[in-house]
């Protein structure tokens, strides 16, 4: 055994994926935390209204996801084969889209404020406060997006520790400028978007200077607009975009069966297991995102034993990591509880079924850890359809149909039900792609 180099790869390791898991909890923290400010500084309108503006911020980080995992996957295999001036083409793509989308998304959100707020349910009585939350958080859209675009590739350059510290600073100025704007200001609604929206404007400029100091390989610079280029970006970007809508579909489909099957206690009992829920999924998508760039790196410099060595690494990690998050939920599942609030019969109805949702954190883990490996080597056509099978179809089936069989017992069994069926896909679909050895391109 080389011991030098499993303490190298390791270092490498460590390096990556704890910035990575710390960026996506802190990211996941924006949301709980504008929602704490809201709701006690504002009142439940208000909160209801954050809560519908939701899926707009949802699909806007899709769109993200798709311009910037895409750039950066092309750029991790260029890099990994020492290609660093075919890497920067992929970065200005990369950032150029993004920039693209989220100004188109900035236009939407400006000049189509009540078309957009009547699209994602906004009723007559409380149209205005979703329509505020939208139009000031749509003015920051272009340094969200870039900020998202900018710590994929720091990430990817050599710098994964600027993009945790940058990632603890916002958050900690978004907890303080929430505060600010909503308590002492009496800024209401508007306040926590302009929060949200200051914050990761820092955050963005932070990570900027990874650039603007030249300190890895990728450069902000003039570049000739590629057609062909442009399709590659998006489609090794499309797995990850997918994977984006699985938590809102599951939670939509959730809620649909709990209203009809539960009522009021089970819409209240999922809204903090779902909380439970998106932090876990947070913290595992961190490191799945942590360890692509050492996939495509690997792979683009064909070391096949580190790529597998990294692949294994990610398999235990998600495992022990999802395994102690199920463990804590099962032991402190009352003080969890109590945190969002609950007391009464839904402190006692959200204890006895959070268990039962949790187990299947061990296995979501797994499969998103997959689809990170899958569209990091150049397999994308394998991981769009694992992601879409897991995002948009099984999921749907099996959270909508077992409970109209089986009862209501079931339905807090269905997301691990339907993560099953996808890792038996999953391990499919890598067999597949591997029948014949990897496959460098």
């Amino acid at each position: 055994m080389d011991i030098t180099n499993t303490t190298s790869r390791n270092k490498t390791l460590f390096q990556y994926v704890a910035p990575a898991v710390l960026t996506n909890a802190c990211v996941f923290l924006f949301t709980i935390i504008d929602g704490i400010f809201v709701g006690r500084g504002v009142g439940s309108d208000a909160l209801s209204a954050v809560n519908i503006a939701m899926p707009l911020v949802m699909i806007a980080t899709a769109i993200n996801m798709l311009t910037s995992i895409g750039g950066v996957t092309v750029a991790a295999i260029r890099l990994g084969r020492g290609e660093k001036e075919g890497a920067n083409p992929a970065f200005m793509h990369s950032l150029t889209a993004n920039l693209i989308l989220a100004a188109l998304m900035t236009i939407l959100c400006v000049f189509f404020t009540e078309p957009v707020a009547q699209a994602l349910g906004a009723q007559a009585q409380y149209i205005q406060m979703p329509k505020e939350y939208i139009f000031w958080w749509g003015l920051f859209a272009i340094p969200c997006a870039l900020s998202v675009n900018f710590q994929s590739f720091c990430r990817n350059d050599g710098s994964p520790g600027l993009v945790g510290t940058a990632t603890v600073i916002s958050t900690v100025l978004n907890i303080f400028l929430d505060w600010l704007f909503v308590f002492p200001l009496h800024m209401g609604i508007r306040g926590a978007a302009l929060a949200t929206g200051l914050s990761q404007t820092v955050s963005m400029l932070i990570v900027l200077m990874h650039f603007l100091l030249k300190k890895g390989d990728l450069r902000i610079r003039p570049f000739k607009p590629d057609a062909k280029l442009y399709r590659k970006v998006l489609f090794r970007g499309l797995p990850e975009m997918i994977a984006q809508f699985a938590t809102p579909v599951t939670t939509i489909c959730m809620n649909h069966v709990l209203m009809a099957q539960l009522g009021d206690i089970g819409i209240n009992a999922f809204s903090i297991i779902s909380y439970v829920s998106s932090l876990t999924m947070s913290v595992l998508a961190g490191a799945s995102e942590g360890l692509q760039p050492l996939f495509g790196q690997s792979y683009g410099a064909k070391k096949e034993k580190d790529l597998k060595y990294y692949f294994r690494s990610g398999i235990v990690i998600c495992l022990v990591g999802s395994a102690l998050i199920v463990l804590l939920a099962i032991l402190l599942a009352t003080p969890i509880c109590t945190i969002f609030g609950a007391s009464g019969q839904t402190l006692e109805f959200t204890v006895q079924h959070l268990p039962q949702y949790a187990w299947a954190f061990i296995v979501a883990g797994i499969n998103t850890l997959i689809s990170a490996y899958l569209y990091s080597t150049k397999r994308s056509a394998y991981a769009i359809a694992l992601n879409i099978v897991r995002s948009l179809v099984l999921n749907t089936i099996i959270i909508l149909g077992l409970p109209a069989v089986f009862g209501s017992g079931i339905v807090w069994f269905t997301f691990g039900i339907s993560e099953c069926l996808v890792m038996v896909l999953a391990v499919i679909l890598l067999k597949a792609s591997e029948k014949n050895g990897i496959v460098y391109k």
